[in-house]
């Protein structure tokens, strides 16, 4: 039985500790409250891509722009299918036409650069000198397929360096929710022996444990960016105020609502 989050007519947003405050940029890891759909998507879900409708999840991300101080079709979103793609935005595309990849920078003002996820990683970056900012979609694949380390290079091609980039990885699912088969460590340890570190035993023999954030956050420092923040969210577990794929799963539901992510250059 879905518990249904209590709504306002303002959506909730949680910051990072190391993009809070930055001089002309406003970031939102948005929660699930604030907005208008009903049951299972109840009630920010910003996803076209679920089952909701689709007038709902317009008026959704309307209201989730608007908190971010833009107008609705500057709020983009990317069809994301777990690659290290990265796209330069210069403006927003139209409704159908956005590209497969899943990351986006841009260094262009009131343009908000939008992820969603229902469990995988959102983050956030900015180098608020250079005016550049970018946002990546780390599922386990994204990431360890170079995703984050993309996203970087690409904000540096737009003048960033990355010295001075603030990074934050948003809600996600955290290591005690996220239990994996004994196939799974071998890419991740095939990179780096050290990876073993955000692998812990599960309670069933063979299978383990895997720290998502912590695997994202140390990728991150070792570009050595300036900052680097995890907001210390499960979004498996806290069903009043996020969206989860795997929850759904253990439930057996069939559909799930997506979490936005965001940030914008100030004009």
């Amino acid at each position: 039985m879905t518990v249904q989050p209590k709504s306002s007519a303002t959506p909730e947003i949680i910051e990072a500790d190391s993009l809070r405050g930055v001089s002309g940029v406003r970031h939102a890891f948005f929660s699930r409250r604030g907005g208008v759909s009903g049951g299972l998507f109840a009630s920010l879900n910003c996803g076209f891509g679920s089952a909701d409708k689709a007038e709902d999840v317009a008026a959704n991300r309307a209201r989730a722009a608007g908190a971010l101080g833009v107008e609705a079709e500057a709020l983009i979103t990317a069809y994301q299918v777990h690659s290290p793609e990265v796209a330069v935005v210069t403006e927003p595309w139209r409704p159908g036409e956005a590209p497969k990849v899943d990351a986006m920078v841009t260094r262009v003002p009131n343009l908000a650069l939008g992820i969603l996820t229902a469990d995988c990683a959102p983050v956030l970056f900015t180098d608020s000198e250079a005016g550049v900012i970018g946002a990546a979609h780390a599922g386990w694949r994204g990431a360890v397929g170079g995703v984050l380390e993309a996203t970087v290079a690409a904000m540096a091609e737009l003048g960033a360096e990355p010295e001075r980039i603030a990074a934050a990885v948003g809600p996600c699912i955290a290591q005690a929710s996220y239990e994996v088969g004994p196939e799974f460590p071998k890419p991740f340890l095939d990179e780096d022996p050290a990876n073993a570190r955000f692998f812990v035993p599960a309670a069933r023999a063979g299978h383990f444990m895997f720290d998502l954030a912590g695997y994202c956050s140390a990728k991150l420092r070792g570009l050595g960016l300036a900052m680097v923040s995890w907001v210390g969210r499960d979004s498996c577990v806290e069903e009043q105020t996020f969206f989860s794929y795997r929850r759904t799963c253990l439930r057996g539901e069939r559909q799930y609502g997506r979490n936005l992510s965001a940030i914008v250059i100030e004009d």
